[in-house]
């Protein structure tokens, strides 16, 4: 966080207090990658026969990090995360490869573990060459002060060695039961600006102590993704970065689970879902610039994906979310954002409401409409917006709920200034 850059009006108060997950241990170190003053670099290690899950940008510029996971994914286990913040080691050629392999190397050789179990990511600038060795050189030091995940100073400390321009750290956990085995899941997250995942979303590692199979595990975070990371937007632009891992331990010592649909998992489903959308939340709270958490939902439409595409369209649309900003109750562009969106929509049936407040119905502001209380609901920190496009009804009807922030003058402030 920059020495002039103020914590955003949606954080926390506080940092969460996440609880322990066994098999899991951290190591924080200010290497000096782009700042001076602040923790830069990351090392988790892992009980040996972790299972890993996945999932990672669909840019087509995506980093070399990224290509290393994407590559070992495949293999389903893990022992070792790497993760730099500052340098982006993106658009870096063979030169960004060089490095990846580097200091996946050092990390290998330090946990005395294969190459493919190391799992690493960048964020920050891109198109800089990632200086490998100062990372390296501080491998040692790094192993020497692992400590077990069981505190909310190591959670914490892990989770602002990642940060970019993020203005607070982010975490959360939930416990829940697998059969009579207690289990607990814990994460953090960065991100803050070039937010608007395709597959993934900035940077976020989970952890959780339970005993379940790398193929199950992947199909259950691939799934909640599309409902959580892949529903946020800050901006529209989608990171050359964007990595998610999902770390099992097998600490907790339920017998394991291979199957994504066991019913022996859906406590577990349900709890993960919530970890990983606490942090999509708190990602958007910290959108740059951001004074307005926006939750839109789209119901009405050919079917979910559709849904979805209108919900984004609403929220990426620069004139909506200037409207937000300046608390202007213009209900009139969340019609043209629906418009442009390219799915099906009745004009001649299609409602609105913001703050509960129906605005319009059957195509046309609903009699009687009294602005004063949606320009009141303008004015708080929490906007909810409703549409429904009326092309469908019924339970085949499509929907979807995507969450956003504001646009205001801080964002271009920050994003003007990020490389100097």
């Amino acid at each position: 966080m920059g020495a002039t850059q103020k914590i955003s009006p949606l954080a926390p108060a506080t940092f969460p207090k996440l609880m322990a997950v066994g098999g899991v241990r951290f190591a924080t170190a200010a290497c000096g990658v782009k700042y001076t003053d602040r923790t830069d670099v990351l090392l988790g290690a892992f009980d040996t026969g972790t299972t890993v899950a996945g999932v990672l940008t669909q840019s087509k510029t995506a980093s070399a990090p990224v290509g290393w996971c994407r590559k070992n994914l495949a293999g389903g286990q893990a022992q070792a995360l790497l993760v730099n913040s500052g340098n982006a080691n993106a658009f870096t050629g063979v030169k960004g490869l060089a490095a990846v392999e580097t200091m996946v190397s050092a990390v290998a050789d330090t946990l005395t573990c294969r190459p493919s179990r190391v799992f690493t990511a960048s964020t920050g600038v891109i198109g800089e060459q990632l200086p490998a060795e100062t990372i390296t050189s501080a491998m040692t030091g790094l192993y020497d002060q692992l400590a077990d995940a069981d505190n909310p100073a190591v959670w914490q400390a892990a989770a602002e060695a990642i940060m970019t321009t993020d203005t607070f750290p982010k975490g959360a956990s939930q416990r829940a039961r697998i059969g009579e085995t207690e289990i607990t899941i814990a994460g953090i997250a960065k991100g803050s600006g070039m937010i608007a995942p395709d597959m993934a979303t900035m940077l976020s590692f989970v952890f959780t102590d339970a005993t379940i199979g790398a193929e199950a595990l992947q199909t259950i975070l691939s799934d909640i993704n599309v409902r959580t990371f892949n529903s946020i937007t800050v901006d529209s632009d989608t990171s050359t970065s964007d990595t998610v891992l999902l770390f099992a331990t097998g600490a907790a010592g339920n017998a394991s689970v291979n199957t994504a649909d066991d019913p022996a998992l859906d406590e577990f489903k349900t709890a993960l879902e919530e970890v990983l959308r606490d942090l999509a939340h708190q990602i958007v709270r910290d959108g740059e610039g951001a004074t307005k958490f926006v939750t839109i939902t789209v119901t009405g439409a050919e079917d979910d994906r559709a849904a979805k595409v209108i919900a984004l369209s609403i929220a990426n649309s620069p004139l909506v979310k200037t409207a937000i900003a300046g608390e202007d109750a213009n209900w009139g562009r969340i019609v043209m954002a629906v418009g442009k969106a390219g799915e099906e929509a009745d004009r001649d049936k299609m409602a609105i409401r913001v703050g509960s407040v129906e605005i319009a119905s059957m195509g046309e502001v609903v009699d009687g409409y009294n602005e004063a209380p949606v320009a009141e609901h303008m004015k708080g920190q929490n906007i909810e917006i409703e549409v429904d496009v009326g092309v469908a009804a019924g339970e085949g009807a499509g929907f979807a709920t995507v969450w956003t922030c504001d646009l205001t003058h801080g964002y271009i402030t920050i994003n003007a200034d990020y490389r100097s």
